[in-house]
């Protein structure tokens, strides 16, 4: 959405992505007292994040990070890239520099940590409609900290040319899923699975389950 296109009736629509009904739930209720934002779903992982996102075209997704099925980076790419007019909140309680800068490189709009959320979700979500981006001081601080180390110069490397069904396969298999599972899961048939899990062990270089995990691990693309 266009800087200033909403007119001063429209409200703010809102999608809410996090795994923990009793935080949607609260999200909900401290929303619930803004005249200007309606909270039009929520969904529980990141799968299901992209769906209401394809289906609603909320103007704003407030998103967790970790969650089951695919993590909250792996699902605001996946959102941007169909509709890059939607803003992405990110939501977490992590405040790591490597969280911070994955989710800008995604392309989300404001990332806010939880414990704040109560005074400043509301005002958060109204700024990235309206004027661009908002950042909670501890992730400037990150976002700053990478950039006179000039981590952001170059973030390519081998995880950036998996396909989307390869990176959701990679998450899957890390969190022990096996590739009937996964079939299921996906709507597709268990070789299909089978060759998107070759593909990307190949293209990372790793030889089985174990590695997978660690990998996973290492790029915070799970948690244990």
């Amino acid at each position: 959405m266009k800087v200033g296109a909403k007119g001063a009736m429209d409200k703010i629509r809102v999608l809410l992505a996090d795994d923990h009904a009793i935080v949607r739930d609260g999200l909900r209720a401290l929303l619930d007292d803004a005249d200007d934002i309606d909270v039009v779903d929520q969904a529980a992982d990141g799968l299901e994040a992209i769906e209401l996102a394809r289906k609603l075209k909320p103007d704003v997704v407030v998103m967790d990070l970790i969650m089951p099925h695919l993590n909250g980076i792996e699902a605001t790419r996946r959102i941007l890239k169909v509709h890059p007019e939607v803003r992405v909140l990110i939501l977490s309680q992590h405040q790591d520099q490597k969280y911070v800068l994955d989710a800008v490189w995604a392309g989300a709009a404001g990332y806010l940590l939880k414990r704040d959320a109560g005074a400043e979700l509301a005002e958060a979500i109204r700024a990235i409609c309206h004027w661009g981006a908002v950042l909670h001081p501890a992730a400037a601080r990150a976002l700053v900290e990478a950039y006179r180390r000039c981590e952001c110069v170059e973030r390519v490397d081998s995880y950036e040319h998996l396909t989307d069904r390869e990176r959701e396969v990679l998450i899957l298999v890390a969190e022990g899923y096996t590739n009937q599972q996964m079939a299921d899961m996906m709507h597709v048939s268990p070789k299909t699975v089978d060759g998107h899990r070759t593909n990307l062990m190949s293209k990372l270089d790793l030889h089985d389950r174990t590695e997978v995990v660690k990998y996973a691990l290492r790029r915070k693309l799970i948690e244990l």
